[in-house]
């Protein structure tokens, strides 16, 4: 045993006790079960440090806050404009460098998380909005039927799975993943309430009032004698064009509906986003071909939401409450 990299801790430990004890190396070799040079080169090792390996450093302390100050003040440029940057300031280094650099500070690229740009009125209503619901029980908010539009592509674009594949197999069909420049999409309307979804509404035109109200005919009325019967709720919907018309106020008068009073632009205050989310997430392996192909996927999807995971979502409005309080108004991460 002649490497001190061959040392344990444990024979470390100890010849460095017996070393401050005065003991000669001969003991302590016999003591710590290793050579005598092991004990040596131990010895000189810790009282003369390490010497550093590796090449020098390209950039200063200095230059190191700068590249820092660069990302934080602008984090959503790519590398090469953060590199080109930085260069300009008179710093002398490869774009790899100042990668690896970002890298080591704690930096890393995903992708950004979409909340909506509210202005001051907006923030204001919404945080008024939340306190006058801060007191609602978990029982008001199972009275609720939440409901929404979303849009589903064939194509998910960066999203999409990674595939396991050898060399050389890179254009073989079945390694690879079609893309189309305008892939087939469909507009869906949905509902849930603590009870669990109601069926889905594949929209096939613009939706204005009258194609809106259709849904609430068709659709609502069904999702809403699915999942209450004959109890009391409270329709939820946002303040699209085709929701806050004055026809479609008249409608839910005629029909006895209450509409519980939404605020602008709150989609992380609606539990339904969440689950257009999972059902989006669990499609990520779906290789519809067509648009019919993508409503099926989308049905069978749907149809395996339990109610258990709407009540989750639906208990969770008394912290969405919280946190737009705590924000200000200001749009929160749900």
């Amino acid at each position: 045993m002649g490497k001190t990299s061959d040392l344990t801790a444990v024979q470390k430990t100890i010849i460095d006790t017996l070393h401050k004890e005065g003991k000669t190396q001969k003991v302590i070799a016999k003591e710590a079960g290793c050579s005598q040079s092991s004990v040596s080169k131990h010895i000189n090792r810790q009282a003369k440090g390490r010497k550093k390996c590796g090449r020098k450093k390209c950039t200063s302390s200095r230059d190191n806050r700068t590249l820092q100050k660069i990302v934080t003040t602008n984090p959503l440029k790519n590398v090469g404009e953060i590199h080109k940057e930085w260069t300009a300031a008179g710093v002398s280094a490869s774009r790899t460098t100042t990668r690896r650099l970002m890298k080591d500070m704690g930096f890393r690229c995903r992708i950004p998380c979409v909340k909506p740009l509210l202005n001051k009125k907006q923030r204001k209503k919404r945080l008024a909005w939340a306190k006058d619901k801060k007191d609602w029980t978990d029982a008001e908010w199972s009275k609720v039927m939440f409901s929404d539009e979303s849009k589903f592509c064939i194509s998910f674009g960066n999203q999409g799975p990674r595939v396991w594949r050898k060399s050389g197999e890179a254009q073989n069909p079945r390694c690879m993943r079609s893309s189309v420049k305008f892939p087939p999409s469909v507009m869906v309307w949905g509902a849930m309430s603590s009870a669990g979804v109601g069926p889905l509404c594949f929209l096939r035109s613009r939706v204005n009032a009258a194609v809106y109200q259709e849904v609430l005919e068709h659709f609502m009325l069904p999702a809403a004698d699915q999942l209450y019967g004959d109890a009391d709720f409270t329709f939820q919907q946002d303040l699209a064009p085709a929701h806050s018309a004055k026809t479609t106020s008249t409608w839910f008068k005629d029909h006895g509906i209450p509409v519980l009073d939404w605020p602008a632009n709150s989609p992380d205050l609606n539990p339904i986003e969440n689950l257009w989310g999972i059902v989006k997430r669990r499609m990520q392996y779906a290789r519809p071909n067509n648009a019919e192909e993508l409503k099926t996927t989308i049905r069978a999807t749907w149809a395996l939401i339990t109610p258990e995971q709407c009540h989750r979502l639906i208990e969770s409005m008394p912290r969405r409450i919280t946190a737009v309080i705590e924000a200000k108004g200001a749009p929160t991460k749900y």
